[in-house]
């Protein structure tokens, strides 16, 4: 079974929605399901089927929640020492060389990236690009608009 990349803080939030889901929806959903089979006929209850239906997806997402954290390979990226290069974990900072407009990412697991937040999955085509390069490459990325370049203006792990 392959290990799925993950940082500590991406693995934290995981954590946390597993509890949530465990000690919060779970047992709400448990009473949703007493509360509608209590009033009777359930052919006809549509309260009882949503609940039955929340059941179904709050234990579905506890088994993938479980399943990716069983598999997952949990990085600190502030214990990372790749020598300047980009590696999971990483934080570039970058520069478009066409507008010279600067924005900065953190390559992440799938479960984290998140754009708003600069959170890039490592399977995405800009994180690809920059694994291995190092600060002063230029990554070649194909965008939809064609292709873009950008210069690696710095690398940290934090």
């Amino acid at each position: 079974m392959a290990t799925i990349p993950i940082t500590k803080r991406g693995a934290e939030k995981l954590k946390e929605e597993l509890h949530r889901l465990k000690t919060v929806d779970r047992p709400a959903v448990i009473n949703a399901i007493a509360e509608a089979r209590a009033q009777g006929d359930l052919s006809e209850n549509a309260e009882y089927d949503a609940a039955k239906d929340r059941q179904g997806f709050i234990e579905g997402r506890i088994a993938e929640i479980e399943g990716k954290l069983s598999t997952a390979q949990i990085i600190d990226p502030s214990a990372l020492n790749a020598g300047g290069k980009v590696v999971f974990g990483a934080t570039v900072e970058l520069e478009d060389e066409d507008s010279g407009s600067a924005v900065t990412y953190q390559i992440v697991g799938e479960d984290e990236a998140d754009l708003k937040e600069g959170l890039i999955n490592i399977g995405s085509p800009i994180a690809r690009a920059l694994i291995g390069k190092e600060e002063g490459d230029t990554a070649e990325v194909q965008a939809p608009g064609g292709l873009r370049r950008y210069e690696i203006v710095a690398v940290r792990y934090a």
